[in-house]
């Protein structure tokens, strides 16, 4: 097991890709090798953004995301054939990088986390931890998302207490066991496969 905090200050800025927004770029993983750290050598990202007024989402082919709403509510994501609503903070929602999707947002800017990975490559999901309890973790690479002021967490026999937006990394060769002590914190998981 190997822990490393990621601490907000030393989050790097990046734009969306369809130049409409900025990302905050948590953490991610590219292609052993590759030449350059960009969209075409991306395995996965976690990243946070403000989404502050209605508009199109970057078109992303091959890559799979979730998103979640941590601050302000009313989001809602439409496409021509779907609507995925995060009108409640926490939600999450799964959707491809394929869809055209705009959004709406119904009372005022919001701020939302996504984890995005290349299809095929990893598998990957989000949820927020809010009640204090146990949770299995499988082997692979985990964050832990202050998402609302401190979050204190227990693995293996150790406690972190993790100050607001900084984000625990974990990074798992076997199963463990994750215990949410107080607070909350948002979780994505991710497993490579290919």
């Amino acid at each position: 097991m190997k822990t490393t905090l990621l601490k907000s200050e030393d989050y790097t800025r990046s734009p969306w890709k369809n130049g409409g927004g900025i990302f905050t770029d948590i953490a991610d993983a590219h292609r052993p090798g590759s030449p350059a750290k960009d969209w075409d050598s991306l395995l996965w990202r976690f990243a946070s953004t403000p989404i502050v007024a209605p508009g199109p989402f970057s078109h992303m082919p091959g890559i799979d995301r979730l998103q979640m709403v941590v601050g302000g509510r009313g989001l809602v994501l439409r496409s021509p054939t779907q609507e995925f609503d995060e009108r409640e903070p926490f939600t999450t929602v799964r959707f491809t990088g394929e869809m055209e999707i705009v959004t709406a947002l119904e009372a005022g800017p919001v701020e939302v986390v996504n984890l995005m990975a290349r299809r095929g490559a990893a598998e990957i999901a989000l949820a927020a931890l809010r009640e204090p309890g146990e949770r299995q973790l499988p082997a692979g690479t985990h964050l832990v998302y202050a998402a609302g002021g401190v979050g204190r967490v227990r693995l293996g026999g150790e406690d972190f207490a993790i100050s607001h937006e900084n984000t625990l990394k974990i990074e798992l060769a076997e199963a463990s066991t994750l215990t949410l002590v107080s607070g909350l914190v948002v979780l994505g998981s991710i497993r490579l496969v290919g």
